[in-house]
């Protein structure tokens, strides 16, 4: 029997990304081309690009590349798509930003709150 979880649909989630990644024989470029192309096909929200946006940058996946990427689907999932797709990466970046403005600022408080302490 599985151990509860607090987050299962996310476990879930991971769970199948890894499986996926373990079964698939792709460099790492292709991989996450491949996964942008099919989240843009399907009119993805912004929180599913936001869960590639770490993979891409370890990838090395550029914003150039990911232009490219964009301009070459576009005459198979249409115009509507991409721009639609444009706006929820634009999004996740924004959330991504976010997160990253806010562990900075509560790594600062910490690190103030340790000097004032001692």
């Amino acid at each position: 029997m599985a151990t509860a979880s607090e987050t299962p649909v996310l476990d879930t989630l991971a769970a199948m990304t890894l499986d996926s990644i373990e079964h698939c024989h792709m460099d790492k470029r292709s991989l996450i081309q491949a996964r942008i192309a099919a989240l843009v096909a399907m009119d993805a929200p912004a929180i599913s690009y936001l869960a590639h946006i770490d993979p891409a940058m370890k990838s090395d996946f550029t914003i150039e590349q990911l232009q490219d990427l964009l301009v070459a689907i576009a005459p198979v999932v249409g115009t509507a798509r991409v721009m639609s797709a444009a706006g929820h990466i634009a999004q996740a970046f924004g959330v991504a930003l976010a997160l990253v403005e806010s562990e900075a600022v509560a790594m600062a408080q910490a690190e103030a709150e340790s000097r004032s302490a001692t």
